[in-house]
């Protein structure tokens, strides 16, 4: 998968279209990612112990792989994902500016 924990990506469709977010988790079996801040819904607790009161918490949900894009800063927009041999490791780059993603 191109996208890793810790990304800032864009998000390409949606009702979030256009921000920007890091990486939260990945799941590479369902290719979906949850990304920070983006996506909330709401969902409703109950409480545990009887002093506790029941509420409403806004947690993000995932994202399909494919709505969401590599966020590039030196390019200032989303770029695609390459690889290249650089010491006789594979790294990631951007295909928008050809840096080097960490």
């Amino acid at each position: 998968m191109k996208i890793k924990k810790g990304d800032t990506v864009i998000v390409k469709t949606g009702k979030d279209n256009g921000k920007t977010g890091t990486v939260l988790r990945v799941d590479t079996m369902t290719d979906r990612v949850v990304v920070e801040g983006l996506n909330m819904v709401k969902r409703a607790t109950r409480s545990r112990v009887s002093k506790d009161k029941s509420q409403i918490i806004e947690k993000p949900a995932s994202l399909h792989i494919s709505n969401v894009m590599l966020f590039d800063a030196k390019a200032k927009k989303g770029t695609r994902v390459g690889y290249k041999m650089v010491d006789g490791k594979n790294v990631r780059i951007a295909k928008a500016s050809g840096t080097q993603i960490k």
